[in-house]
């Protein structure tokens, strides 16, 4: 065992941190767009809460708060094994709670990445309405928020006590966004 551990400080202490960028914000705000965009142009790993969240479900956990964590836990470990390789991360996630966003800063803390909150907003409730009606991703078991179900995460959305780098989704494409991001996070390296 003193032979792995030597081996591991040894991995630790020469590795390159990687960038963990975790894009935030409600349902149908273009979280997971301008995650894969951004991953895409920045050569990053791209994660989704939602993603692991369906797996889990279609293995035939029952939809719970546990699930949810879980989902969580499972991507903050997958986030650290890639930024231990120094890659960058682009992690997309509602995070709309202080535990939530603690499973960052944990994963950067344990990695020595460099960690950078993004929240995703739409100031015009209509077009975030009309997001939410369009939009199908084939998650069967995760499904499609509705406008109420995000009113009530509204309303019990945490207030970012981290700096967040909050942009405006509500007349930019993702695309428009995502390059936006990359520009503004290359640029305060």
């Amino acid at each position: 065992m003193k032979i792995a551990d030597d081996h591991r400080q040894c991995r630790i202490a020469d590795r390159v941190s990687g960038h963990l960028v975790v894009i935030s914000g409600l349902p149908g705000v273009g979280k997971t767009s301008v995650a894969e965009i951004a991953a895409a142009l920045g050569g990053s790993i791209h994660l989704s809460i939602d993603a692991v969240e369906e797996s889990m479900l279609s293995c035939g956990l029952p939809a719970s708060w546990q699930v949810g964590v879980a989902a969580y836990e499972a991507t903050r470990a997958m986030a650290e094994l890639n930024l231990q390789l120094g890659r960058s991360v682009v992690v997309d996630a509602v995070n709309d709670s202080e535990e939530a966003r603690q499973t960052w800063r944990t994963a950067a803390l344990r990695t020595g990445a460099r960690l950078d909150f993004v929240h995703l907003v739409i100031t015009d409730a209509r077009t975030h309405v009309q997001r939410l009606r369009n939009r199908d991703r084939g998650l069967a078991h995760v499904g499609e928020p509705t406008w109420a179900d995000v009113q009530r995460r509204r309303a019990d959305y945490a207030v970012w006590s981290d700096e967040v780098l909050e942009l405006d989704t509500t007349a930019r494409t993702a695309d428009e966004v995502a390059r936006g991001l990359v520009s503004r996070l290359s640029a305060k390296q």
